[in-house]
């Protein structure tokens, strides 16, 4: 059925997918091989009481590294811990995706929580984490971003989008300063893509500084209910 104002002409709907990405056609997986992004620079933060934020910036990870872009994710947390088997399917996947690379320092717990570790292990990790994230920017500051990378590369030689993945829980926890966060998104070069993970309290010290924030609310958590961290979902 045809409203009375709809003017399309005949062949407006063929003109509508050739506007779209791909022209409409669904696109088919092709190698991955060294590229260089033509619009990465943003500054990204994603908070909230919600469960999603890490899986988000992985996700993001997952696309650039598919288009042959250089990705490296700096977790501030997640490291071992006794309520989570020592696995984690995300690292599987990621060592077997070309272009993505991970670390990780502190525990999965962390800070205040049941882990079995003392407070003073949790901010000596974190200062370990920020001292590895300027260095992760100086590199990034020193490389040509307008090139491809060797995806096989260090990433202290240079990525394209440097995750650190978080790094507003130690702010928030006060691990870390505020301002040492703001330092980072300051040194950024330009064309490098900086995603800031974690916190459930919003960051308003950063929000300025962001193009892109995102709030990740809970509606429900099975947590609440005793559920316990599930492999393949949290981990």
């Amino acid at each position: 059925m045809t409203s009375a104002d709809d003017s399309r002409e005949p062949d407006e709907p063929e003109t509508v997918l050739e506007n779209t990405p791909g022209a409409g056609k669904t696109p088919t997986a092709q190698p991955i091989t060294p590229g260089t992004p033509e619009e990465f620079g943003l500054v990204q933060v994603w908070w909230g009481d919600g469960k999603g934020k890490t899986t988000a910036a992985m996700g993001m990870g997952l696309r650039a590294a598919g288009n042959g872009f250089r990705v490296h994710m700096l977790q501030f947390m997640k490291g071992g811990a006794s309520s989570v088997e020592a696995v984690r399917g995300e690292y599987n996947a990621i060592e077997a995706l070309p272009g993505f690379s991970y670390e990780n320092l502190g525990q999965y717990g962390w800070h205040g929580m049941a882990d079995g570790s003392d407070e003073v292990d949790h901010e000596r990790e974190a200062q370990a984490g920020l001292e590895r994230a300027r260095s992760l920017l100086e590199g990034a500051d020193d490389a040509d971003l307008e090139s491809p990378f060797d995806l096989e590369a260090d990433p202290v030689d240079g990525v394209h989008m440097l995750i650190l993945d978080e790094i507003l829980y130690a702010a928030d926890m006060g691990l870390i300063d505020t301002e040492n966060v703001l330092e980072l998104v300051r040194s950024k070069p330009d064309a490098l893509e900086l995603v800031l993970t974690g916190s459930h309290s919003e960051p308003t010290y950063v929000l300025e500084a962001a193009d892109l924030v995102t709030e990740v609310r809970k509606q429900r958590h099975p947590i609440d209910a005793g559920q316990r961290a599930r492999r393949g979902t949290e981990y």
